[in-house]
Order: structure tokens, then sequence, then C-alpha cells
């Protein structure tokens, strides 16, 4: 057996993950008196952190409660008590003690003024460091330290570390590169847990429609996409979609994909639809249509769609409503005008896979929420051990939403677990 380490023996409280919710556990431990002990598995801490937003660092948002939490689905209700102990307008307040700024260019999203995730990175460094946390980098939890059913500590691969406050932290399975794995759910299983199956979230999809190759790198901005199954939100998601050389990525997309990597489990495809242009009805297009033959009988319609639409985007929709490059107005048939006014209010799309966990920025699914307290964040299966951010089956859209629950969620579990005795439990 290996020595112990003894600067890893004992800690009030151990956090596994050094992202912005492991590090917000300790920071708020250590403001209650309880010395922190982080163990974060890479040689750096909060490297999804860094790359977030683009290294913009999207924080939150400056939605309403309410309209936030709705943002999560049907659980979203579970993080009120998390939201309560740490608000969008608290984090923002946070952030501006630890020296830095926030604005909200757009009025809506929340960024360092900086513009810079590192400034937030650090900052949550030298305030975790500063309330007494140490923070252990390369050190992975390999299960928990159980005694006769209750809580000792931790296995790690620096040795055993008792504690009898433990908060998971970890994180979901998107970017294994930046600290992605399934070590949380592991020690989750640990204590009896059920992990609901993780997907890949906020991801971009493959789509099986090869026309989708020439646009690579085309973005429409904005388009409405939806999932056509019975029963499906019709409305869908609005907003910027990217074509990609495998399909199709964008925030509109990427808050579909969540739902759309679900599906994928259980069907080998998934059908998708494209509004092109919002706010414009196929009998408005065909309207417009009838314009250009009197108008501009001589330009090809392909060239007029691209006031509308990026050149090759309109080339490719003319395309399937075979309607050629140089084809005019005058030339076109009316059936062949007519299929384009329906493919641009709806364009279908085939999608039968999504890129992976080496490109999903968030995590659907996780630790059952049934299984946990959401007044504390505690364990309803172990006492002593709580969760926070990703890890949880609990995921937003883009826009700050899953960036705040992290935040809000570690500052929740850190102060619960500061507060938890053992001999009381």
């Amino acid at each position: 057996m290996k020595a112990r380490e003894p600067q890893l023996e004992a800690a009030d409280a151990l956090i596994v993950g050094a992202g912005p919710a492991g590090l917000t556990a300790a920071i708020a431990a250590g403001e209650r008196g309880r010395r922190a002990v982080v163990l974060e598995q890479l040689q750096r801490p909060g490297a999804k952190l860094l790359a977030s937003g683009g290294g913009r660092c999207n924080l939150t948002n400056t939605l309403p409660p309410e309209d936030f939490m709705a943002g999560f689905g049907r659980q979203g209700r579970f993080m009120q008590p998390a939201l309560a102990a740490l608000d969008a307008a608290g984090l923002r307040r946070m952030l501006d003690r630890l020296g830095v700024a926030t604005h909200a260019p757009d009025g809506l999203r929340v960024y360092p003024v900086s513009d810079a995730a590192v400034t937030v990175q650090a900052a949550l460094w030298r305030r975790a460091r500063a309330q007494g946390a140490q923070v252990r980098l390369g050190v992975r939890a390999t299960g928990l330290w159980l005694e006769g059913g209750r809580l000792r500590g931790l296995r790690t691969t620096a040795g055993e570390v008792a504690a009898e406050r433990v908060v998971v932290a970890a994180g979901g399975r998107g970017y294994p590169s930046l600290g992605g794995g399934t070590s949380g759910y592991h020690l989750a299983r640990q204590a009896g847990h059920t992990i609901v199956e993780p997907t890949p979230a906020l991801v971009p999809l493959v789509a099986r429609d090869g026309w989708v190759r020439s646009c690579a790198g085309a973005a429409v901005a904005p388009a409405r996409a939806w999932i056509a199954i019975p029963g499906r939100a019709a409305a869908g998601v609005t907003g910027d979609v990217l074509f990609t050389h495998r399909g199709v990525s964008g925030p509109a997309i990427l808050d579909l994909s969540g739902d759309v990597a679900v599906l994928l489990g259980r069907q080998a495809s998934v059908p998708l639809r494209l509004n092109l242009a919002p706010g414009t009805a196929a009998e408005e297009w065909r309207g417009r249509f009838q314009a250009w033959r009197v108008a501009e009988p001589r330009r090809a319609v392909v060239t007029l769609l691209d006031r509308h639409l990026p050149r090759s985007v309109a080339a490719a929709v003319a395309g399937l409503a075979g309607i050629g490059p140089t084809v005019r107005p005058t030339q076109a048939g009316a059936r062949s005008l007519g299929r384009l006014a329906t493919l641009l209010t709806c364009l279908p799309l085939e999608i039968v896979a999504t890129e992976g966990w080496d490109h999903a920025m968030v995590t659907r699914g996780g630790v059952s929420l049934k299984e946990v307290d959401p007044r504390t964040l505690a364990s309803r299966r172990l006492a002593g051990l709580f969760f926070a951010g990703e890890v949880l089956d609990l995921d937003g859209p883009s826009g700050g939403f899953n960036l705040q629950w992290a935040f809000s969620s570690g500052r929740l579990a850190g102060i619960a677990a500061a507060a938890f005795s053992a001999a009381e439990a």
C-alpha cells in the first residue's frame, strides 16, 4: 500500500473538481471556517471555464429567476434554492468584489469586461486559496472511503483523504481533453445513486444530407430550427444556424441538440426542419418571386436570393428546388418556385449523429435529482455527500445558463457542507 502524503491526510471538506462549481464551493466553505481541499485531476484548475464562450466566458444572463429556471425545462424548479443562495446579480457582485467587472453588451448575456475567461478563473483561484483552500492538481478521486456505511473521505491517486464532508463537482463527460469524464458518476454510484444516462448536449449535429457540405462555414442569422416529430414543440428555437462540413451548429442548433441526442439513443435518425427567414411565410416568398419576375427578370433567382441568405445557402436551396444557378425568375416554373418557397420556410435535414463528447459543451443526464435534496444539494443516499454543477441531471441552453448553475450550486453545496456535522446526521 502506498504511503499516505501527510498534507492529504485530512480536511474539513473535500471537493472533487476545480471548475467553477468546485472552486465556488471551496470559497463558500472557507468563508465559514472550514478547511477545504480541492482535488483536480488535471494540472490546471478551471480548464473548461477557460474555454467557455470561445474564451470570452458567458457567465450568466439578465433574465429574472422564473424565466431563467424555465430555460432548464420541467426540472428547472430544482435550482430555486441554489439561485436564492447566488443568483445572477449576486454572482456579479461576488465577482466585482474579486476584482472582475462584468457587463452585458447585448442587454442579456453577461461577460467579464475583459472578455477573457482567464480573469474569472484567476480570481476564483486566488479567493479559494485566500480562504485557506488547498488545491491539489494532478490528483484524481478513485472512490469513496466508506466504513460501516458511513463516509470517511475519499480514496485518491495520492492516498486516502479523511473528511466527513465531500462535494462532488467533477463535471460531466464533455470535452475529455479538458477534464470531462465519468469519475463523478462513479462516486455517486458507489453511494447508491441512480445515474440518468449521460448524452451530449450543446453539441453540433451530423446530417445525412450531402448538400450541407457545400454550405460549410455559412451562417444564417436568425433562423428557426425544430424537431419534426409529432408532439414536439413546433415553436422550436430561433437563433443563428451555422452550416458545417458534417451538418449544422450555431446557438439554435446547440439548444436543440440535447433533445436530439436523447432521441438518437432510441432511433437511427431525427428529422429536423429549418426556417431560413423567420417572419416570412411561404406565401410571402411566392409574392416576392412574382415581383422579381416583373421588376428584375434578367437576374438569376440565386442572385436575388443572395440578398436574403449567404450565397452558398441560396444556391443549395435553389438547387433542391430544381432551380439552377443561372435560372431567372421568368424561366423558373411555378412548381419549382412553390417548392423553393416551401424549402425556405421548412427545409428538411435528417440528423444521424452528434459530433460526440469531444465537442459537447454540456452533458445531459447525470445524478438523478430525485436522490438529491434541492435545499442543500445533499445526497439522500449517504450523509455528508453533496453534489454541484454538471454532474447532476440538469442542463440548460446556451447563453450563460449552465455556468450560472455551476456557480449557484457550488455556493449552496459549499454552504451546506460547511454546516454539516456527522455527529448530528
